[in-house]
């Protein structure tokens, strides 16, 4: 039975964020959910959005109608991810973890017909996308990570984070309790000021609606039980692919200063540069939108 509070389109999607732009398709065994704005003449370039665990589409809503100005631009919710179903499987699926997440978009852009040729990645976004261009699934122009998480978490919390997320993702009312928790603004409040980030009223309301819902919460936890950035981390002298990297100064999930060592030790073939947004947290692009599609814009051919 569906749990009332899990997100429906036909009530939760009828004032989501660039709602216009919407549409659901049926690739590799899912229902997504994707927002495609066309660019500003035919044949323009394509952007490809990826958002970071826990979010959706709603992350870019500032983001993409600046930077389709320049470019088309297509963003979704990732697997179990707000309006974009769960994999067959569920928490335990091969699609969640990040070559199956690799897998899985590639398979969209295949069901769209789209070729981009820049990709932005926004936290874990960043490490799907240097995924997919290590497996050849997309050959990319460049790559721009907002905020990359492509480093394993170190000490104790990367010995023990993976286990927990997997023993908390296989407990089926854990999503739930998780939800009903989150859904206290004091929790949301706690939760988004771990990001280092400086919120409006529009985008808190945003990832409230999305913290209640099990359905979502499963769809994150999945995702982190699953993921990988060891190996990952291990393959990243191996990417060709330029990548820049846009590091907001204030995060306080990712550690600002991993950046410029990743680019110097791990991504040498990369050629990529390092920005710092100072003042900004994890979620820069929702704090300064017209910031960053500046600097996305420069790698727009």
């Amino acid at each position: 039975m569906a749990n009332p509070n899990d997100l429906n389109w036909d009530v939760d999607g009828l004032d989501w964020p660039l709602r216009q732009h919407s549409r659901f398709v049926q690739a590799g065994g899912l229902h997504w959910h994707v927002q495609h704005l066309a660019g500003p003449r035919p044949g323009a370039p394509c952007a490809l959005l990826l958002h970071g665990t826990g979010a959706s589409t709603h992350s870019w809503r500032d983001v993409a109608p600046l930077l389709a100005r320049h470019a088309e631009v297509l963003s979704l919710d990732l697997p179990g991810h707000a309006f974009t179903g769960m994999p067959p499987g569920g928490v335990g699926s091969p699609q969640l973890t990040l070559p199956g997440m690799a897998r899985a978009v590639h398979g969209l852009l295949q069901a769209l017909r789209l070729s981009p040729s820049l990709v932005v990645g926004h936290s874990a976004g960043a490490a799907i996308a240097v995924r997919m261009c290590l497996d050849g699934l997309i050959t990319p122009r460049r790559l721009i990570g907002l905020n990359a998480a492509l480093l394993p978490l170190g000490g104790l919390a990367g010995q023990f984070f993976s286990p927990v997320a997997k023993l908390l993702a296989s407990a089926p009312l854990v999503p739930r309790l998780f939800a009903w928790h989150a859904n206290e603004p004091a929790v949301l409040q706690r939760l988004l000021q771990g990001t280092g980030s400086t919120l409006d009223a529009t985008g808190i309301a945003l990832y409230q609606r999305l913290v209640r819902s099990p359905a979502h919460a499963a769809g994150a936890l999945g995702m982190m039980a699953n993921w990988d950035l060891q190996t990952l981390s291990n393959h990243l002298p191996q990417l060709t692919v330029p990548m820049d990297l846009i590091v907001g100064t204030r995060d306080r999930t990712v550690p600002p200063e991993q950046a410029p060592r990743v680019l110097a030790r791990l991504l040498p073939a990369a050629r990529g540069a390092c920005v710092q947004l100072d003042g900004l947290g994890h979620l820069a692009h929702e704090e300064r939108p017209g910031r960053v599609v500046e600097l996305v814009v420069q790698q727009v051919g």
